[in-house]
């Protein structure tokens, strides 16, 4: 899982994932081997949600309002959702990582436009940032890891 994570991984094999089953290298080392399954773990469970990482929010909703998704805005860390709410301190790291095509962090909020966000809601979407932030911290771990040959 740790390999499959890895941005160099991708771009030396991104032309075979896209018609084959992913190519997995041999470890180096048992030494690489053990830093790749660390790695992976963490990001197997930030991705089930059953990392403790989870729940220690990076971002905050400050403003009491309609909580309504009318309109959807990032701007100085602040994600619009509406002219008088916001999510805060969402680093542009989330806001613009991708998985696969998409963004989840914009394509979350754009699949909830015209509802209104319950509190469960607002909770799942602060995961979905911790997950993203600390996914890129990982990813760019694996990349330190001299693995691929």
């Amino acid at each position: 899982y740790g390999v499959l994570h890895s941005r160099s991984y991708r771009l030396k094999y991104g032309v075979h994932l896209k018609t084959d089953y992913p190519r997995i290298p041999y470890p180096k080392s048992q030494s690489v081997f053990w830093q790749l399954v660390t790695l992976g773990r963490e990001l197997r469970q930030l991705h089930l949600l059953e990392s403790p990482l989870v729940d220690k929010f990076i971002t905050s909703f400050p403003q009491t309002g309609s909580n309504e998704v009318t309109t959807l805005k990032y701007k100085s860390q602040q994600v619009w959702i509406n002219d008088e709410q916001y999510i805060d301190r969402v680093p542009l790291t989330a806001w613009n990582f991708y998985i696969g095509g998409y963004q989840p962090a914009q394509k979350w909020l754009k699949d909830r436009k015209g509802r209104v966000l319950s509190f469960d809601d607002i909770m799942h979407y602060q995961k979905i940032i911790v997950v993203l932030t600390e996914t890129d911290r990982i990813m760019n771990e694996i990349d330190k890891i001299d693995f691929l040959a």
